[in-house]
């Protein structure tokens, strides 16, 4: 077995020692989540974008702005409903 090899057993232990925030920390430089939010002061819809560990980064007033702000950022985009 060489030492590319996969191992379960080390693998396993690696994840056992994660801690809460590296949990969080997963994806926060790649990922960004677009949001459907309600103005507040009127009726029009505006799109919230997140990183992955839920801080609001910005908020757009379509979503293919919010869209391109995230790419333009070289971020994944992934929306929640």
């Amino acid at each position: 077995m060489d030492n590319n090899s996969f191992n379960h057993e080390d693998e396993a232990a690696f994840l056992r020692e994660l801690t809460l925030q590296d949990f969080r920390d997963v994806g926060l430089h790649q990922i960004a989540y677009i949001k459907q939010v309600d103005n507040v002061n009127n009726t029009a819809v505006n799109f919230s974008i997140h990183a992955a560990d839920g801080s609001q980064i910005s908020v757009m007033d379509s979503y293919d702005m919010a869209l391109a702000a995230v790419r333009m950022n070289d971020l994944y985009p992934v929306t929640l409903h």
